[in-house]
């Protein structure tokens, strides 16, 4: 029954993040760095500390009571998080919802699963799950034939957005993504995969303020968002230093008074976007709690992103004009993600 609740707690938080795009797209008269930076100061500065006081009322306390180390390395891991959410965004917008998630977050999965573990082998802790223990038992061996297989369908993915690349006229592209670019979409993307995986990395840094919140008498299903306040100070101070320079830069300070736009629908409509954004960790976490922070409950939380932004990107009609054959391989990938999530949640509930 603990794995079911953890599986649904991550499909809620897959679906949070594979849909908090969305809002962005009505937004109007605003450039790209103005509506991510005021989506962002409620994703990573307004939320957080607003849920941890609703679910653990004492988490100030516990922050300022942790470890110079602990909040160091969180800040750090959060500040290279940082990086990869804002080359996710540049992704998405060069590759479109289906293909820029199917990409970046196959990358995001496989690094986030499995470097804790190859940590976990050269500085071991109790009840952590190591490598080694991936290699030589049973489950970890499942697990990690998910972790592969979730790689291979996003390879199968990312095949088809080749397909569709060569098969539809530019101006056909251009109608489903704007700013439709494989190549630079390509290199964006497998970046941010890579440095978002470090968010991963942030939560297990941040640990000791969890257990902490665990062992002050708050409940469990929300320990970790303790840890996201200090974790998303990091990602926040990289992507407002980003945005401050392309505002600058493109002088497009102008936007955030612009009264020839709809500022309020532009506000409200970046602040539902930022708050969207931080719910898929904040059930990530409480799924994290009946399934441990491991190879499992990462692919899991990653899968269900890809699933859900692939399900828009069909609504929003981003493969319509295309081939059987690169409808078809786009399937495959999908159904070959959803093979994964099987073998990865089957590897959990036999550990």
């Amino acid at each position: 029954m603990q794995a079911i609740l953890g599986v649904i707690f991550h499909f809620i938080g897959g679906f949070a993040s594979g849909s908090f795009y969305m809002p962005y797209k009505k937004v109007r008269g605003w450039h790209w760095e103005s509506y991510w930076i005021i989506g962002g100061l409620f994703s990573w500065l307004i939320v957080p500390p607003l849920a941890a006081w609703l679910t653990v009322p004492g988490f100030a306390e516990i922050i300022r009571a942790a470890s110079f180390t602990s909040i160091k390395y969180t800040i750090l891991f959060g500040v290279l998080w940082g990086f990869g959410g804002l080359t996710y965004g540049l992704g998405v917008r060069y590759l479109g919802m289906s293909l820029g998630n199917s990409v970046v977050l196959g990358f995001c999965s496989a690094f986030g699963a499995l470097v804790p573990s190859v940590y976990y082998n050269f500085n071991p802790a109790l009840g952590k799950t190591t490598f080694s223990d991936l290699l030589t038992t049973s489950w970890g061996r499942i697990v990690l034939t998910g972790v592969i297989i979730c790689l291979l369908g996003i390879y199968i993915c990312g095949r088809a957005g080749m397909l569709k690349e060569n098969e539809l006229p530019e101006e056909e592209k251009k109608k489903s993504v704007a700013e439709f670019n494989l190549v630079k979409g390509l290199i964006v993307a497998i970046f941010s995969g890579i440095m978002s995986a470090c968010f991963n990395f942030g939560i297990e840094a941040g640990k000791p303020m969890a257990e902490s919140a665990v062992a002050a008498g708050f409940n469990p299903l929300y320990q970790n968002n303790v840890t996201y306040v200090v974790l998303l100070w990091g990602g926040l101070a990289t992507n407002f230093i980003w945005c401050m320079i392309l505002n600058t830069r493109n002088k497009t300070f102008g936007d955030y008074t612009n009264a020839s736009t709809s500022l309020t629908k532009n506000y409200l409509f970046s602040a539902l976007a930022g708050t969207t954004w931080f719910l898929q960790f904040f059930f990530y976490g409480m799924g994290e709690s009946k399934l441990g922070n491991g190879a499992s409950s990462w692919i899991l939380h990653m899968a269900f992103i890809i699933l859900v932004a692939n399900m828009w990107g069909i609504l929003l009609k981003e493969w319509k004009g295309v081939s059987k054959k690169t409808k078809a391989t786009f399937t495959i990938g999908i159904i070959t993600i959803i093979l994964s999530v099987l073998f990865v949640g089957i590897g959990n509930s036999m550990k």
